[in-house]
Order: structure tokens, then C-alpha cells, then sequence
């Protein structure tokens, strides 16, 4: 998890104190007062002791004191050092693992993948589930044919290895025959079958820089229909269960939870958070203003990248109120990114 270097040292009475108060607030949503966490903080001390620790705890800057409360609830930061060095979590119990890997099968495909997985993080949180798509450069082809519409446009059909089709229209610079189609998508099939889209098109400019005169003119042709039906994709990413996020207290305010979906119905930003994890190993966690985004100061944001074959392939996560059971939330995200990778990899397998 991403650890702060200059986290406040607190001696273990305010260490266990700051725990205590923590897990009262997620649990209840309300201020946590002195008397309260006398009960229930296990310290031998008085109800004067603890006050005094929670106002050093406040001036610290990770709680703070709400006008209509003489309780406290934590900061952005209290929750920053709760997660990273007070919290205890616990994997996946193995039935709960057992379900993320049963309802996500290889072989169905990646969109079908990627909407089960949103759905499942979701369900299993309570919140949003968001998971970003692959880029189809990172996956092999299997199979391309070319089909002619009309005077200058084709319809490329492509068959990945993770089992996805995708029709892609090309525009072209000229009328193409159904027999040159087929020569085309015949050499490409042949020489480029199970290789990675990006690298199929810098081999094909290669290839035609050196080619002699008999073959140019068939790699002038693929190189001009393959260009734009092996182009990257978009960036984009799956979402699930936005609507959860309406019954959360601490999203109450109406201006606040319409730019966050907003925020969601725009994808802009939020992919842009994802892509700062995907080179990051490991589980990743933002709260509040730490994502950078004013949308999502209210919320934190879960994430873990989902692999095959060691390559990452994209970023899962939940994005819920900062008052969320990290301890619960952290093994689905960690235990659904293993399935996800997992499935993948089955899939191109077969």
C-alpha cells in the first residue's frame, strides 16, 4: 500500500486510541466521543486521558471535531495512518474466493470478463465497482477477414486471442476487390497469427521497407488496411453500481454527489487515476484529496492491477466513502484482481 514517509510518530496509547475510534466511526457513521471509546478502547486510563490524547491526536490533524458533536471522526490523514500502519487485514475466506473465481470463467470473453468483475465488486462491497479495459494492442489476434462495403470502405473483422471479436470500418484510398481482400487477410493470417497487434504493424512496415518488387505490392495492401484495422483502441472502463453510493451518509450533499457522477459519466479523470497505478506493484489507496480530483475529495478509491503472463492488463478497484471497512474492502479488491488476471490468462490459453 502506498505509505506516507513523514506519518506522525504516536506513542501506543494513542496508537490504540486512533484504532478505536476509527473502527467505532466505520462502524457506527457517528462523532466518537471520550466516554465511549472508554469503554471500548481496552486502555486502563481515564475518561480525562483520553480526552487529552484525542485533542493531541486533533491538533496532529487526524481527527477532527464536529461543530454539532463533542465526538470526534478521523481526517483524511487519520485514515491515511489507519490504513497503513494500524490496520490488520485478513485474506479472502476461501468460500468468498471461490465465488469471485466461479463467476468469473475463462473463455467468456473480455467485455463479459470485465462486467462480471465490476458487478462482483459491487456486490461483494457495497459500493462502486470500477475495472479499466485492456488496450487490444496488448492481446494477440487470431484472425482477421476483410469484407467490402461499398467503393472505398471494408469491414475488418478480428478475432483476438482473449476471444473477443471486434468489426472495425475502414475507410480506404481506393477501391479494393473481394480477391485482393482475401490475399490480404489470407498473408496476414498466415505470418502474424498469434503475435501482439502493435507489433504486427511495425513488422509490416519493416517488411515492406525491404521487400523486393514482387511482394511490395501485397504489403503496400496490408500495410494500408492493417494500419487502421489494428489501430489502438480507446481508453475506457466498467462501471458498476453508482447507484449505491446514493444511500451513503457522508454523500448526502446533493452538489457534491452530482459531480461525482458527473465525474463517473465523464470517465476522463478517473482513468487517468487508474493509469497512475498500473506501473505501481501492488494494492494502491487514495483518500480524499489524494486522488487530485475535487469529484472524488469525499470518497477513496481502492486499486489493484490485474495481470497475464506477467504483463499488466489493466486496473480494478472500489471506489466508496472514506468511511469504508478498508478491512474488507482490500482482500475483494486483492482476491478479484487474482481472479480477473487469472481468467485471462485461462482464456488465452485455449
Amino acid at each position: 500500500m502506498n505509505r506516507r514517509p513523514n506519518d506522525p510518530a504516536l506513542d501506543p496509547r494513542a496508537r490504540q486510541l486512533l484504532r478505536a475510534l476509527i473502527g467505532r466511526y466505520i462502524h457506527s457513521g457517528e462523532p466518537v466521543g471520550s466516554q465511549t471509546l472508554a469503554r471500548h478502547a481496552g486502555l486502563d486510563v481515564s475518561a480525562a486521558t483520553i480526552r487529552n490524547i484525542l485533542s493531541d491526536l486533533e491538533e496532529a490533524g487526524l481527527l477532527s471535531a464536529p461543530h454539532t458533536s463533542a465526538g470526534r471522526i478521523p481526517t483524511a490523514q487519520g485514515y491515511r495512518l489507519f490504513v497503513d500502519s494500524l490496520l490488520q487485514v485478513r485474506p479472502l475466506p476461501d468460500g468468498e474466493v471461490a465465488r469471485l473465481r466461479s463467476e468469473l470463467p475463462s473463455g467468456s470473453g473480455t467485455q463479459a470478463l470485465l462486467g462480471s468483475a465490476s458487478e462482483l465488486l459491487s456486490a461483494m462491497t457495497h459500493f462502486v465497482g470500477v475495472v479499466s479495459v485492456p488496450k487490444r494492442e496488448q492481446f494477440a489476434f487470431r484472425r482477421i477477414e476483410f469484407v467490402p462495403l461499398d467503393a472505398q470502405r471494408v469491414l475488418a473483422i478480428l478475432v483476438f486471442a482473449d476471444q473477443e471479436v471486434q468489426n472495425r470500418i475502414i475507410q480506404t484510398r481506393r477501391p479494393f476487390e473481394a480477391g485482393e481482400l482475401e490475399r490480404v487477410g489470407n498473408y496476414l493470417n498466415a505470418h502474424f497469427a498469434g503475435r501482439p497487434v502493435a507489433e504486427i504493424r511495425a513488422t509490416l512496415l519493416r517488411e515492406l521497407r525491404n521487400a523486393q518488387s514482387e511482394m511490395q505490392a501485397l504489403l503496400a495492401q496490408s500495410v494500408e488496411l492493417a494500419e487502421q484495422a489494428l489501430a489502438p483502441d480507446g481508453d475506457d472502463m466498467v462501471l458498476a453500481g453508482q447507484t449505491r453510493l446514493m444511500g451513503v451518509q457522508e454523500l448526502a450533499d446533493l452538489d457534491r454527489l452530482r459531480e461525482l457522477f458527473e465525474a463517473f459519466a465523464r470517465k476522463r479523470e478517473i482513468l487517468q487515476l487508474l493509469e497512475r497505478t498500473v506501473s505501481a506493484p501492488g494494492l494502491r489507496i487514495f483518500i480524499g484529496e489524494e486522488t487530485g480530483l475535487a469529484p472524488l475529495e469525499g470518497v477513496s478509491l481502492v486499486t489493484a492491477p490485474y495481470t497475464s503472463g506477467g504483463r499488466v492488463l489493466g486496473v480494478l478497484g472500489v471506489i466508496g466513502p472514506t468511511r469504508m471497512a478498508y478491512d474488507r474492502v482490500i482482500p475483494v479488491v486483492q482476491a478479484a484482481a487474482d481472479a480477473l488476471g487469472d481468467a485471462f490468462q485461462a482464456g488465452e490459453g485455449e
